[in-house]
């Protein structure tokens, strides 16, 4: 019966659309994909098979920006045809396939898996986001990814590691100091690898501070201090980032994530913006970067700006716009510039992973 329908809905939008025009199939895809939407959820499983045939078919006529408004629609719902959305996860296009890998709950165990298997870095980071990530799925991403995927993974609080991926994680931490940092913040490492992440992060702590000229280790340690206290002093009202690291992620796929846009940020007040910004360009934790622009002293902040590769310009905006911070003065401001000038984007990035 989903079959006939199917085909009778195929063959009556055969008939009344130039196949050759692939614009105008874009906009029945688009249309589609809206009727879908509105009755999704009073649809049954065969009903939802009767879209799947159309989708798939319509999705053999349109480009790639077409698929991927398609996967961005279809991922946000429980609803979503079954083959359309794994076709598009399984797109070697990441913008096609990024909305379905990192959303969509349609997607099989053994689809992720094989996605996992058979494509590149930038899908495995999209898979490394997803809400929730199972041991399977995580091992093979350790097994397979490399930095920027192993520590988007790890971060990421709904991932679940085997003690054989925890293993494999740890193997590479030595190797790889930033790594390292953030793996030691879990608390489901098992205490012997534990141990040994501890005593690695010691060491190339260590090794940092020696590194680092004397004019700014004394700085960089109590800003150190000052940022590990703030993050243990609990919040009134915990505030949820992930719709704005979600349109900070929008927003870098766009090209749009710069000086512009986060001075723009700044200067409307808009601080759940600055956060996400500040700590998707820096690579830092969320629960890093607020403390660093709610305290009073300015070197934090400074150091995130540098990290996250803002000028001087946006990091002004930043400091004079922060919420229920007092007014900065002139003599402030110059003593920040000099700080902001004579730190190296290396001691930045190392200095916020630290904390």
């Amino acid at each position: 019966m989903a079959a006939t329908a199917s085909a009778a809905l195929i063959a009556e939008l055969e008939g009344a659309v130039d196949g050759r025009s692939p614009e105008r199939w874009a906009e029945i895809l688009r249309r589609m994909t809206t009727l879908f939407l509105a009755d999704a959820h009073r649809l049954n499983e065969i009903q939802i098979v009767v879209f799947d045939d159309v989708f798939l078919r319509l999705m053999k006529r349109v480009d790639a920006q077409a698929l991927a408004l398609l996967s961005n629609n279809l991922s946000g719902t429980s609803a979503a045809p079954r083959k359309a959305i794994r076709q598009l996860a399984f797109h070697d296009d990441v913008l096609v396939a990024g909305a379905a890998l990192r959303r969509s709950n349609r997607l099989l165990d053994r689809d992720l898996l094989e996605i996992a298997n058979v494509r590149g870095e930038q899908h495995l980071l999209e898979m490394s986001n997803r809400q929730t990530v199972n041991a399977s799925l995580s091992d093979k991403l350790v097994e397979r990814g490399e930095g920027a995927v192993l520590r988007k993974l790890v971060q990421n609080l709904g991932a679940r590691f085997s003690e054989a991926g925890y293993a494999s994680l740890v193997a590479k931490a030595m190797r790889d100091d930033g790594l390292a940092e953030i793996l030691v913040r879990r608390s489901d490492v098992p205490p012997a690898l534990r141990r040994e992440l501890v005593a690695k992060v010691s060491d190339a702590r260590m090794r940092f501070l020696q590194a680092v000229p004397s004019a700014l280790k004394g700085k960089i340690q109590a800003v150190m201090a000052t940022a590990a206290e703030q993050v243990d002093v609990p919040a009134p009202m915990p505030v949820d980032y992930s719709a704005a690291l979600a349109r900070m992620v929008e927003l870098s796929r766009k090209g749009g994530l710069n000086d512009r846009s986060v001075n723009g940020f700044a200067v409307k007040r808009e601080y759940e913006d600055v956060v996400a910004a500040l700590s998707f360009l820096s690579g830092a934790p969320v629960e890093v970067v607020v403390p660093v622009i709610k305290t009073a002293e300015l070197d934090g902040l400074i150091v995130a700006c540098k990290a996250a590769r803002l000028n001087w310009s946006t990091t002004t905006m930043i400091i004079r716009h922060r919420p229920g911070c007092p007014a900065v003065t002139n003599r402030e401001l110059e003593q920040a510039k000099a700080a902001f000038d004579a730190l190296s984007l290396s001691v930045a990035q190392r200095t916020i992973r630290l904390w």
